[in-house]
């Protein structure tokens, strides 16, 4: 087990979470193995290439990944585990606000045109 894999805690609270079999098609490969795959390539910041092999092939870790994002599982699991988070009082929502009134942006954030640069006058 690496140490990004999850602990037995951790899948048993995300794997309700994934989606089921298609009903067509062949089933999908292990879920927490494909999850670890991808954590693990989020935590290392290496391409989808160089996830080592123990996670399956790099394709499949990065399909799931792809198709997690287009159809809402990792926005379900988010929202899922802030609930349960929250429930918990784990998570200090006060704590969290950024008030845009009280953090100055630079002129140049805000899109406004650079004035023209003034030209020297020639003798």
């Amino acid at each position: 087990m690496g140490r990004t894999d999850l602990t037995e805690s951790q899948w048993r609270t995300l794997a309700p979470l994934l989606p089921s079999n298609p009903r067509r098609g062949h089933a999908y490969t292990d879920h927490r193995r494909v999850l670890n795959g991808i954590l693990w390539r989020l935590k290392t910041g290496a391409t989808w290439r160089d996830i080592p092999e123990r996670y399956g092939p790099w394709q499949t870790c990065h399909d799931r990944f792809v198709r997690w994002s287009r159809d809402a599982t990792w926005a379900r699991i988010l929202t899922a585990l802030q609930v349960q988070q929250d429930a918990q009082g784990h998570i200090d929502w006060e704590g969290a606000v950024a008030d845009s009134t009280h953090i100055r942006a630079h002129r140049s954030a805000t899109g406004a045109r650079k004035a023209p640069a003034k030209q020297e006058k020639r003798a």
